[in-house]
């Protein structure tokens, strides 16, 4: 097996995140790999913004929802010590969003939390099960505990 480069973790700020991103920062340092992280604005109306679906961390908004968001990731990504460059807040459907991302920043893997879903929930889909069965490179979908 060939050792990861790039490792991105894609995180939606739940409980769970920590757990998720601790597993990619082990997986980073065991590789010696660049760490990246991903967290897709679904969830919060989109303003009228200069910069378009990737959100500048290093400008000010006068949208308080962004603002929190961006301190999220700054902090999470301060705590696994990645790089600002490294660290992307995007508008969109989270799926689309994490895949592309990959591809366009030559990941070689993705580490997302699952719930692991059964029945008619495995059927609507989730996010990490579309980003294992769509991106072009390796998933690893960290098992959420139980709550």
């Amino acid at each position: 097996m060939s050792a990861y480069r790039h490792i991105l973790v894609a995180v939606d700020f739940s409980a769970e995140d920590d757990y998720v991103a601790e597993k990619a920062g082990a997986l980073a340092a065991k590789f010696q790999a660049k760490l990246s992280i991903i967290h897709v604005l679904d969830n919060i109306p989109m303003p009228d913004t200069p910069y378009g679906t990737v959100i500048a961390l290093d400008e000010d908004s006068d949208y308080p929802l962004l603002e929190a968001e961006k301190a999220k990731l700054l902090g999470l990504g301060q705590h696994l010590a990645v790089e600002v460059a490294d660290c992307w807040l995007l508008w969109g459907v989270p799926k689309q969003e994490i895949i592309h991302l990959a591809t366009q920043q030559q990941v070689d893997l993705i580490v997302v939390g699952s719930h692991g879903r059964h029945g008619l929930a495995l059927l609507l889909g989730s996010t990490s099960n579309s980003v294992l069965h769509h991106a072009l490179c390796d998933v690893l979908a960290v098992r959420l505990p139980d709550a």
